[in-house]
Order: structure tokens, then C-alpha cells, then sequence
């Protein structure tokens, strides 16, 4: 099981850099509220990830902290990239 974890923990640390260059080099403001959604996606499955390793259930909080702190976020920065569509 071991093997799966770092498999798991590997591939979320590559799509973490992907993520990370679309946030740096993305053309519009949309891409880079998307890149920053994906990378709170990433932040939970990480954590989740290091929970199961662990056999812990103490981060169960944290989780739905990180989710609804990403969820808010991409819909704020969404709506006031859309208000801004609108006027220019």
C-alpha cells in the first residue's frame, strides 16, 4: 500500500507544479481563479492522502476548512471578474 501512497502523492505534487505554472503564466484572470481552485482540490486530496497514510481522522476539520475556503474564494473571484467583464 505503500507504493500506492507515493504514487498518489507524486502525481498530486506534478498536477500541484502544472497548476502552479497556469497560475503564473495564465493569459486571463479566469485561468488563474481556475489554477487556484485546482491547487485548494490539490491541498485537500493531500491532506486526505496524509490522513489515510496515517490512519487519522483529526484532519477531517481542516478538510472541510480548506474545501469551503476554496469554494468561496473561486465563486468571489469569479463574480468580481465577471462584474468587471461586464463594465469593460
Amino acid at each position: 500500500m505503500n507504493v500506492v501512497y507515493a504514487v498518489t502523492l507524486a502525481l498530486l505534487s506534478l498536477a500541484g507544479v502544472l497548476a502552479m505554472l497556469r497560475l503564473v503564466r495564465g493569459p486571463t484572470p479566469l485561468d488563474r481563479i481556475v489554477a487556484l481552485d485546482v491547487m485548494a482540490v490539490l491541498l485537500v486530496s493531500g491532506v486526505a492522502v496524509k490522513a489515510a497514510i496515517f490512519h487519522s481522522s483529526a484532519n477531517v476539520a481542516s478538510l472541510v476548512v480548506i474545501a469551503l475556503l476554496g469554494f468561496v474564494g473561486t465563486v468571489t473571484a469569479a463574480r468580481l471578474a465577471g462584474i468587471r467583464g461586464r463594465r469593460g
